[in-house]
């Protein structure tokens, strides 16, 4: 990354590790008019600035994380081998045996924003979990703008100009993608963003961003709850728009709930196209997924590439399913693991084995969950003398890709978007010869 810098430039560069430039680089940071100009102007939305300050103060964190580069190539390798293994027949066979009927439904889309999430910390490095529906790519391209570096040296350290750009373009490619999968010839014309009670969403300031990215560009964009739509003349309505697709931001993933009826009922008709879909988080977020891709033995008896199933194995804590058979085991064996519902999201209901009391072991044994060996996320200091926060690393991929890579800086055992300094934050390429000058 410095290759490019003047010699000058590169002189003044220290030799220091990633966890170093994590614990006490503050060259870079969020500046509050950039991040105002970047919703407000580019966007052309007056006063979401103040909606995402007053709903959302700890959305977006102080200051980038660093990664090493093998890392951030590591990360890409585990997303293509995961899709590479997702794709086998045997693989889908035995996850969509065991999901409800109607994510066995093939529509065609693949899905939008499938969200890996990784944590690495020096040697630890573990895919703890793959979403179907994971929230704030768009975020992350506002955030992108807002950067600002303490010095002209630096500043030649921040992406190219234009890399916001091309996510969102990638964004607006991926949906008419979608429309395509679905075997729609004629051009997209409308969307609705659907999520319940969407404007008491967390990040209803996300949903303002997509329409109006949406209307940009020629394609009417309605936010609505899934009981403002309405199933008539074969076709989805919201009010009297006629819906092409559906963003789907819903947490129930199988459209069970009475709410969704009219949304389930449109989608197994074929009078809409949704995404992602009930059959993307079957075969991505279901928790139980991961024993199977961390299993190279089943992998390779499945057709993966051995290179593909080692890279995963390699990858993917073991993961096992929660049963009352193992609970002596597991209870023992609890301070080395993390639990999780299987159906889970947002990090709920989500718990780190050390913390356990045993009524709270006792709601995971009569539950669903996986329990997942225990890998430590990365740290990074947000001020000068300031605490360690934790970092995770979401990889936004599409078809295979990473389109997107962002850090997810917290306190306490999950991600929660409630720690001051916090939040989304940029991931940045580690300089080869360490950071510049204006560190403290």
């Amino acid at each position: 990354m410095t290759e490019s810098l003047p010699a000058a430039v590169q002189s003044a560069f220290a030799e220091v590790s990633v966890q170093a430039l994590n614990s006490r680089c503050f060259c870079i940071g969020l500046d509050e008019q950039a991040l105002r100009a970047a919703l407000e102007t580019h966007l052309g939305l007056p006063g979401v600035y103040e909606l995402v300050r007053e709903r959302c103060p700890y959305l977006f964190a102080s200051h980038p994380v660093f990664v090493a580069p093998a890392e951030l190539t590591r990360m890409t390798d585990v997303v293509r081998a995961a899709e590479a293994a997702i794709a086998l027949p045997a693989y889908r066979e035995e996850v969509l045996a065991r999901a409800p009927a109607i994510a066995r439904m093939a529509m065609g889309p693949r899905g939008v924003f499938f969200g890996y999430d990784f944590h690495l910390d020096g040697d630890a490095f573990g895919l703890i979990e793959i979403n179907s529906n994971a929230g704030g790519a768009l975020l992350n391209a506002v955030l992108a703008r807002a950067q600002r570096a303490c010095c002209p040296a630096i500043e030649q350290l921040l992406p190219p100009t234009g890399r916001a750009e091309m996510l969102e373009a990638a964004i607006l490619a991926m949906f008419r993608r979608e429309w395509a999968l679905a075997g729609q010839a004629r051009p997209l014309a409308s969307i609705a963003i659907v999520d319940a009670a969407p404007a008491q969403q967390y990040l209803y300031p996300e949903f303002l961003l997509f329409q109006q990215l949406f209307q940009g560009h020629g394609l009417q964009a309605v936010i609505a709850d899934p009981t403002d739509l309405e199933l008539r003349e074969g076709r989805l309505w919201c009010g009297e728009l006629a819906i092409d697709l559906v963003y789907n931001r819903l947490t129930d993933f199988a459209l069970d709930e009475a709410a969704n009826a009219v949304l389930q009922q449109a989608y197994l008709q074929r009078a809409v196209v949704l995404t992602p879909h009930p059959q993307s988080h079957a075969l991505y977020a279901d928790k139980r997924n991961l024993a199977l891709l961390g299993d190279s033995g089943f992998l390779r008896r499945a057709g993966l590439p051995a290179a593909e199933a080692e890279v995963l194995a390699a990858a993917i804590p073991h993961t096992e399913v929660v049963t009352p058979e193992d609970a002596e085991r597991l209870w023992q064996e609890r301070r080395r693991l993390f639990f999780k519902p299987r159906g889970g999201y947002g990090s709920r209901a989500a718990y780190r084995g050390d913390k356990l009391t045993q009524r709270v072991w006792q709601d995971i044994l009569a539950g669903d969950f996986v329990a997942q060996a225990l890998v430590q996320p990365g740290q990074r200091v947000m001020a000068n003398a300031g605490p360690a926060l934790k970092f995770d690393l979401r990889n936004y991929a599409y078809l295979g890709e990473v389109q997107w890579v962002a850090a997810r800086v917290y306190q306490g055992q999950t991600t929660n978007f409630r720690t001051p300094g916090g939040g989304f934050a940029p991931v940045y390429p580690a300089p080869a010869t360490g950071c510049g000058p204006g560190c403290a």
